[in-house]
């Protein structure tokens, strides 16, 4: 039977994105079939989901509100129309891509049915308000146990041929060993302090443990990278903050390591295999339970912790996070 599967996921940030990795591949393998994705252009999941045996096409689209609500409605719509989809698989609440798959008379409509999404799904096996007080992942895997589908590894696992981005990319080649800070984050209070990276860094230099430290953050957080460089004048830091998501996931795979604060860049260091440290002192630590994430903590924190002022990250000392490094690789 040719059936086609879509799935959609609207969320904007790379790393909630990963989080759902092991739950697409999931559906691939219960229907025997490579699906399409819909998501968000933020995502760029075009550059870190190329080489996903599983997955045949990906789309972008806004999910926006306002006017723009039915205009990206109706983008949805197009795309089931022209892809004649047999399956729409939504993992999570919205609205919008159930009502696309409704409009066009799709047969198999399955989502979490929070809310108002119910009225529009055909599958109705739902989650209860209750669970969506739950991590994105825990919500995805009772989402497939409800629906009977098996899942193997709840673990995010991403295999990315980096040969292409090479030539664009010659500066960040360098001989000798390189780890990888991620310093910035979507969310302020997530941020360690930039004076502790550069402590932290003087550490594992003595240690021997890197010739070279790729600096990981956006354009939109270059000052970051820049206040670190000028605090330490040491010659060892790479600023990677220009570079696109390409330039980074090559300096990610050639990290014998990376240490980084809450982030997609963190998410995609442990999905891409590389040994993970996470900086977390101010979020819930059960949100990296299905994770190759090694978290490091102050030992005070509870696992319902959650402080929105960066104030917190100062609990997160450079010596304790370099004792737990070394202790661990």
């Amino acid at each position: 039977m040719n059936k086609k599967i879509c799935i959609v996921y609207t969320h904007h940030k790379l790393g909630d994105l990963i989080w759902q990795l092991p739950y697409i591949k999931a559906i691939s393998i219960h229907h025997n079939k490579k699906i399409d994705l819909i998501v968000r252009k933020k995502t760029q999941a075009k550059n870190i989901l190329k080489d996903l045996n599983h997955i045949n096409k990906i789309f972008y689209n806004n999910f926006r509100k306002g006017f723009f609500y039915w205009v990206d409605v109706i983008k949805i719509m197009k795309i089931y129309f022209q892809n004649k989809y047999e399956y729409v698989y939504i993992l999570d609440k919205v609205n919008k891509p159930a009502i696309a798959a409704k409009f066009l008379g799709i047969k198999n409509i399955i989502g979490p049915g929070i809310g108002n999404q119910k009225r529009w799904l055909t599958i109705n096996n739902f989650l209860t308000d209750n669970d969506w007080k739950n991590t994105y992942s825990e919500q995805s895997q009772k989402l497939l146990k409800i629906n009977s589908i098996k899942l193997d590894n709840p673990y995010p696992e991403i295999e990315i041929d980096t040969s292409e981005f090479e030539n664009s990319n010659l500066d960040l080649l360098l001989k000798g060993k390189k780890i990888a800070f991620g310093v910035d984050s979507f969310e302020e209070y997530k941020i360690w302090y930039e004076e502790y990276f550069v402590e932290l860094a003087n550490l594992l230099f003595e240690k021997k443990l890197f010739d070279y430290i790729y600096l990981i953050c956006g354009p939109d957080k270059s000052y970051i990278a820049e206040k670190i460089i000028n605090l330490s004048q040491k010659k060892f830091f790479i600023n990677c903050s220009q570079k696109d998501l390409t330039g980074v996931i090559l300096a990610l795979k050639n990290s014998d390591f990376f240490v980084g604060n809450n982030s997609g860049p963190l998410n995609l260091a442990a999905a891409l295999n590389i040994k993970s440290f996470g900086l977390i002192a101010n979020d819930p630590i059960n949100e990296l339970k299905y994770s190759k994430i090694k978290i490091l903590r102050p030992d005070d924190l509870s696992d319902n912790h959650r402080l929105r002022e960066r104030e917190g990250m100062k609990k997160l000392t450079p010596k304790k996070v370099f004792e737990d490094i070394v202790k661990n690789l």
